[in-house]
């Protein structure tokens, strides 16, 4: 690890160009540990890496520290070429979107991720599937390389903890909560982080309050599909995590499924589960994740997918 970090520090130290990325449509995780990132690099080597997303950002990361520094992919020549490339929390190639040609095009490119990737875009990778977030994989290189931090990168690296574990549902091993401790000794107010998250639009709570009262309820009970289709997604603003949170508090149901009709023949799907792995049924939809948080995008038929999810579920 400790040469892996002397590398890293070269390079940002060498490059006059720094850039840095998370995936697509960028939740809590992705754009808080790539917010962090800059702003460590800004303290530590007096350098101002360029921030860019492609996709959405969901309004109640609007609040988060520096979120106005992030600049969308489209409003950058298309040329730029960066020395240095950081991408974060990316998962796989196809889900760097529109920032993948700046990835390709850089003389260096360094990773940090927690996911299963077979095909890694970083010639330096600081990987580690056992961590709860990309986060905490950033924490954890910071402490060993004795990195000076603020209260904006506490701040911001407590959110993308907060956010990827479902406010901690999701964790599987104590490491996760011993960070957020010493995040809170260094001086991290949870509940005040909890609030600055809550900040959805009017419009996107009814949609999601209705897809949730309209769900149905199969196996038993046990599984719990909600639908969301194409005249009420353009009113959703990121990913549902409401239907899911909702459904999921319902007695009896221990998976939760939700379709998303984003366009004609395309159907985002989200699954979440309480006690059993998910992320096998997500990967035989092309997709992955966490093993009870995961999702795929399907080109196909809201219809067939419904099926298709309905047969997935047959054999658990």
């Amino acid at each position: 690890m400790m040469k892996k970090i002397e590398i890293l520090i070269e390079k940002i130290k060498n490059a006059k160009s720094i850039a840095i990325s998370g995936h697509k449509n960028p939740d809590g995780d992705a754009l808080c540990s790539v917010l962090a990132l800059k702003k460590i690099i800004e303290l530590n080597f007096d350098k101002k890496p360029t921030v860019i997303y492609d996709g959405n950002i969901p309004k109640d990361l609007d609040n988060v520290p520096l979120r106005n520094s992030a600049c969308f992919h489209a409003h950058i020549p298309e040329k730029t070429k960066y020395d240095l490339y950081i991408v974060v929390d990316y998962g796989t190639r196809k889900h760097l979107g529109g920032v993948e040609k700046f990835v390709d095009n850089a003389d260096f490119v360094i990773e940090f991720d927690h996911h299963n990737n077979d095909d890694l875009v970083g010639s330096l990778c600081f990987d580690d599937t056992e961590k709860a977030a990309a986060a905490q994989v950033i924490y954890d290189v910071v402490r060993k390389a004795k990195f000076k931090i603020d209260e904006d990168i506490r701040n911001l690296l407590a959110i993308a903890i907060i956010t990827d574990t479902g406010n901690f549902k999701f964790i599987r091993h104590s490491d996760v909560l011993l960070d957020m401790a010493s995040l809170v000794d260094a001086g991290v107010n949870i509940a005040n982080l909890v609030n600055l998250l809550n900040n959805k639009d009017k419009k996107t709570v009814l949609v999601e309050s209705k897809a949730a009262s309209e769900a149905e309820f199969l196996m038993k009970g046990r599984l719990a599909i909600a639908i969301i289709r194409r005249t009420d997604y353009k009113k959703l603003d990121g990913r549902g995590e409401l239907v899911l949170r909702i459904l999921g508090e319902i007695h009896g149901v221990e998976y939760v499924v939700l379709l998303k009709e984003q366009r004609e023949n395309q159907v985002g799907i989200s699954l979440r589960s309480r006690y059993k792995p998910i992320n096998q049924i997500a990967e035989s939809f092309g997709g992955g994740g966490h093993l009870y948080a995961a999702g795929a995008v399907v080109q196909d038929s809201l219809e067939n997918v419904h099926e298709q999810i309905i047969s997935a579920f047959r054999g658990i």
